[in-house]
């Protein structure tokens, strides 16, 4: 899909328009575009600068290129707050699509697995911000934990929590431990969960002198969350992610947006 962008020029110069590419299904902006339009019908809004498909594209590329709002609201012919009100309604239209945690779990139960795990996703902070600096990390970011199915499709995504929060605190508080143990639903996951408890399995401890039975254990344990891996693959292109600057509230919906993205039926 071609699209009109603009970069920077020198600082006190206009800016300059450019032709790019968006690596996206042109039948993705058309589905995002149609809820657009959903949404709009039973608001009743009256005539925007931007059409629907325009209004879907703005947001795409937001956060598939991570542009800035006033880059996007030259390349679009609008202006940047114009450009931050549509992006940010449009990820609202998508964050209320994505599932909630007992609805991702419906249809699972005794006898079968899910992995769990949290990623970092970077963020724009100073260092006066320290609930958002991670010592392990060695960076400012907000933790999301993710609830994937064994073959790396992601169910669920959590609301984002300052990176200083441990992945295994930030599970039960967002219930996953409990909702997991509640179904009889096995957790697969990883060191940093040590303790859970309930269906939850971790890799065992490494020892000097480790069992045999131990270290098969651990083998077969990295074998079936491996797939998991897959999951936060699927974050990497979009660059919004790389480096969020915008508020740490509208980090999880720019999560659940994304997941959205990520699990929609389209034609084609």
């Amino acid at each position: 899909m071609v699209i009109s962008l603009i970069t920077p020029a020198a600082e006190g110069a206009l800016l300059v328009a450019y032709r790019a590419m968006l690596d996206v299904p042109h039948e993705l902006v058309e589905h995002v575009s149609w809820l657009l339009y959903e949404h709009r019908r039973i608001r009743n809004t009256r005539w925007r600068k931007l059409g629907c498909f325009n209004q879907a594209l703005l947001t795409l590329v937001h956060l598939r290129k991570n542009e800035t709002f006033s880059q996007l609201g030259a390349g679009f012919g609008i202006s940047q707050a114009t450009a931050w009100r549509y992006v940010d309604e449009t990820l609202d239209v998508l964050a209320d699509r994505a599932p909630g945690l007992h609805e991702a779990l419906t249809g699972l139960g005794e006898g079968d697995h899910v992995i769990v795990d949290g990623t970092l996703i970077d963020i724009d902070r100073t260092g006066a911000n320290e609930p958002y600096y991670s010592m392990k990390h060695r960076r400012h970011g907000m933790n999301v934990q993710v609830i994937a199915r064994p073959d790396g499709i992601p169910l669920w995504f959590s609301r984002a929590t300052p990176s200083r929060t441990h992945d295994l605190t930030a599970a039960r508080a967002h219930g996953i431990v409990q909702a997991c143990l509640t179904r009889q639903i096995l957790i697969l996951a990883d060191r940093a969960y040590q303790g859970a408890g309930a269906t939850a399995r971790t890799p065992h401890k490494n020892h000097r002198k480790q069992p045999k039975h131990y270290q098969q254990f651990n083998r077969d344990h990295a074998r079936l969350r491996a797939p998991g891996e897959r999951t936060f693959a699927q974050l990497k292109p979009w660059r919004i992610l790389r480096r969020a600057r915008c508020s740490t509230r509208r980090v999880g919906t720019i999560v659940q947006a994304i997941h959205t993205l990520l699990t929609c039926n389209y034609p084609g």
